[in-house]
């Protein structure tokens, strides 16, 4: 199928873009890689009035950093955080989890902004914004808002956007010291969307976990926080709790069922991606440990074979 006629506009600056999606009112779309909303137009399945179409907004596509933290443009193509190895070391989690959004073509064109508007609750970005505690700028008629990732994904593809505004940023705060990132997930296939998928950040103090953020996709209709199992993990050991933490992000959850799994599969391999990310998460927080530590961890191992 063909899509359904409609205007289109291409500005050239955000104060552009912002006038023309306030004269299109609800009948406007915004396109940014296009990766999912071309296929809705196509299929009939998205009929707007007007297309304003973001591309040639040069001042929308940077990564730079701010405040310690990064800023991420959000006309910035998910290829260009891929190959960015700099921000592989600031940024582990976004790094690692970009692998996995679809296929190369895809992340070609693909934007960051995009991806979260479109608040798919099977995609990757959306629950690395969120475990990341990233802070998301809206921009308006009514000027900017600033808006945490908690709070930006409302639903099943719904979010806090009002339909007059554009998503022109992500920052993301800086790296703690002694922390370890994880991201998981399992597809039939590589590129197609998981059936489930987790992200973790683990922050250690001594040798016990400081502070914790679990977040779980395609388990709901949008990014889900396992609190329960954040707060099992703070004050103790890993390797003590990591099983009791991925019981709690299990049974919080109530997934749906489709073609492809049972929601109790789904579940059940929530868990066991859950538990798998907490051990390499902690992992890798703990080769960000000071030297002295790292000495005298060998030395412990080495006594417990002796």
């Amino acid at each position: 199928m063909k899509p359904a006629p409609f205007d289109y506009v291409a500005p050239r600056s955000l104060d552009e873009a912002v006038a023309a999606l306030a004269e299109g009112g609800t009948d406007a779309k915004l396109l940014a890689g296009g990766q999912s909303l071309i296929p809705l137009l196509n299929f009939r399945l998205a009929r707007p009035a007007l297309l304003v179409d973001l591309n040639r907004v040069a001042e929308l596509a940077y990564v730079r950093p701010r405040n310690r933290g990064t800023a991420i443009g959000a006309m910035t193509r998910q290829a260009t955080i891929e190959r960015d190895r700099a921000l592989s070391e600031k940024q582990p989690l976004l790094a690692e989890a970009i692998r996995w959004v679809g296929h190369a073509a895809i992340r070609s064109r693909g934007t960051i902004g995009g991806s979260l508007a479109h608040a798919d609750p099977a995609a990757e970005l959306p629950a690395v914004a969120v475990c990341l505690d990233a802070q998301l700028s809206v921009v308006g008629p009514r000027g900017r808002r600033t808006v945490s990732a908690d709070d930006f994904f409302v639903g099943y593809l719904s979010t806090a956007l009002l339909s007059d505004e554009i998503l022109v940023e992500t920052w993301l705060p800086p790296l703690k010291p002694r922390t370890g990132q994880a991201w998981l997930e399992f597809a039939r296939r590589h590129g197609d969307f998981a059936l489930a998928g987790v992200a973790v950040s683990l922050s250690l103090e001594d040798e016990m976990v400081a502070d914790a953020r679990i977040v779980l996709t395609g388990v709901g209709g949008k990014p889900v926080r396992a609190r329960e199992a954040e707060t099992l993990l703070v004050g103790g050991s890993v390797h003590e709790r990591a099983s009791a933490a991925a019981e709690a992000a299990r049974s919080a959850i109530d997934p749906d069922a489709d073609i492809h799994v049972t929601k109790e599969y789904r579940a059940h391999l929530a868990g066991v991606l859950t538990e798998r990310a907490i051990l390499l998460a902690h992992e890798r927080s703990l080769s960000r440990a000071p030297a002295a530590l790292d000495v005298r961890r060998a030395l412990e191992g080495m006594s417990r074979h002796a």
